[in-house]
């Protein structure tokens, strides 16, 4: 009885948790019991999943599929279809949802439940196992289930769960903008989950010990009654040590939410900004609505009197941006001084409105997940692959925080180039690292801290004294003792970092970026 139900997905790697399936859970109803959640990375064998999965016998297998894990997820479903073929396999998730005739793994699998599932899920399985009735379509259309009758999940993160992983939480599904390349540009509207019962099920989490809480609602400051009860009610609890990730709308930020964010301190909240563009042409094609001359105020405001860690979003890519427009933009939001800037390079989601400049702007995607775009009518195959490279070690020297020293000197040197460009100035050391490198993946950090070290002396003309000074700093800052070769003569030299016994909720890599901050913020 207990593993009738088996809710199953493959997540990207085991600190993250599958929101979805403890949603599914949690809507089950009288099923509860007879219901099992099993989550498994996309690292592990399709073969040895089917096996840990058919070891249960179950009679309905309720599988997550997702852009990541999408490749994954049809060689198991294909496994499991051949083996157990009586077993019923069910989809769900936002890969599935949409154009789903056409995708191989629904047409393997037994079924496919399009959008939202909370409650379609429950009938499905009541039906089948209560009457032994099935859909008579292949495909289940989703209507949009009433958002406060849905009951919320976060009962269901285990001890383990609290102790190692993401906590997802969401206060609001839906989005209002019409962002052609997101998927949330399909929703009509935002809804909100009640807000007192939000806040209950986050106090039973603090708790139950949990730090840090990823929300992922598309606007959180939309509302801003919505934002501040929530950030009052974290920054009452903020004594005990809390990390806080939220998505912003970057040109929202009126001023009761900033009196607020003020008073954390630093680190302890991470804004996630999508910029996207900082092309207004480009932006209007894709139906990004940004009110530019906020936005930038709204990032001096955050890194001058705030201690909010700022993770930045570009998209390589979009119809329209050539290379120097993006240039243009990335050298734009680098002056305001985000913490991090992804780089990121264009998906084609199944479903998103974007399709509809394939023709014009001759947009060419690859056939397998994650869908990145290979060419379009301003950027060549070669050029892609450029930035793909770029975005990798963009990722590895600057947003890491491990190599401050190292990226502020070519900040600097970007301030002395004619066209003042830190975008084309990393573009010349990304070109050197592809020169050096075979692949942009799998690149020990002591290798990373040597071609730092050979750029400066064997492209650069520096002498290897003043170059060990400089990456002698970042190396000692991570609080490694095995130096290596090139850099053991400095080892003497340098004073260890002490260690502190304190342990904090703020991820080792926002501490990074936070080191030499907290003393500029008041």
């Amino acid at each position: 009885m207990k593993n009738d139900i088996l809710l199953v997905t493959l997540n990207s790697s085991y600190p993250h948790s599958s929101f979805g399936l403890r949603y599914l859970m949690a809507n089950l109803q009288e099923l509860q019991n007879r219901a099992e959640i099993l989550e498994f990375t996309i690292q592990k064998d399709p073969r040895d999943i089917a096996e840990a999965i058919l070891r249960l016998q179950p009679k309905i297998i309720g599988l997550g599929v997702y852009i990541w894990n999408a490749q994954e997820s049809l060689e198991l479903v294909s496994l499991l279809k051949r083996i157990s073929p009586e077993t019923v396999v069910v989809l769900g998730g936002p890969e599935v949802s949409h154009e789903s005739e056409t995708n191989p793994i629904c047409q393997v699998a037994d079924f496919t439940i399009k959008g939202e599932a909370d409650f379609l899920f429950y009938e499905f399985c009541k039906n089948y196992l209560e009457h032994g009735t099935l859909p008579a379509q292949k495909f289940v259309n989703n209507i949009l289930p009433e958002i406060k009758d849905i009951k919320l999940p976060y009962h269901l993160y285990t001890d383990e769960d609290i102790l190692n992983r993401v906590i997802y939480v969401e206060v609001s599904r839906g989005c209002p903008y019409r962002c052609e390349y997101c998927l949330s540009s399909l929703d009509k509207a935002v809804r909100n989950f009640d807000l007192n019962e939000f806040l209950a099920s986050m106090q039973t989490l603090l708790d139950r010990g949990a730090r840090q809480f990823k929300f992922i609602d598309r606007t959180f400051n939309l509302s801003p009654t919505v934002c501040t009860t929530i950030l009052q009610f974290f920054l009452e609890r903020i004594h005990l040590g809390l990390f806080l990730h939220f998505e912003m709308v970057p040109d929202r930020l009126p001023n009761e939410i900033r009196d607020l964010i003020k008073k954390f301190p630093p680190g302890a909240l991470q804004f996630e900004i999508g910029i996207q563009t900082w092309n207004p042409e480009v932006a209007r094609l894709v139906s990004r609505r940004n009110d530019l001359v906020k936005v930038k105020e709204n990032f001096k405001f955050l890194a001058s009197e705030t201690g909010v860690h700022t993770h930045a979003d570009l998209i390589v890519g979009l119809p329209g941006e050539d290379l120097q427009s993006f240039a243009k933009g990335f050298d734009t939001l680098a002056e305001l001084r985000p913490n991090e800037i992804q780089v990121g390079i264009l998906k084609r989601l199944k479903g998103a409105p974007i399709a509809r400049h394939d023709k014009e702007w001759e947009m060419v995607y690859s056939n397998h997940p994650p869908f990145q775009i290979l060419r379009n009518k301003n950027l060549d195959f070669a050029t892609l692959q450029q930035m793909n490279r770029f975005a990798k070690y963009w990722d590895l020297y600057a947003n890491s925080g491990i190599f401050k020293k190292f990226v502020g000197f070519l900040r600097e040197k970007a301030a002395a180039r004619e066209d003042q460009s830190f975008f084309w100035e990393f573009f010349t050391f990304n070109e050197f690292l592809t020169a050096r490198y075979s692949q942009s993946y799998g690149i020990s950090q002591t290798s990373l801290f040597e071609s730092a070290f050979v750029y400066l002396t064997e492209s650069l003309g520096w002498n290897k004294e003043d170059a060990k000074n400089l990456i002698m700093e970042d190396y000692v800052a991570t609080g490694k003792t095995d130096f290596p070769k090139f850099l053991k003569e400095e080892q003497a030299k340098r004073k260890q970092p002490e260690e502190t016994a304190e342990k904090s909720s703020i991820p080792k890599r926002q501490q990074r970026h936070l080191a030499g901050k907290a003393e500029t913020v008041s």
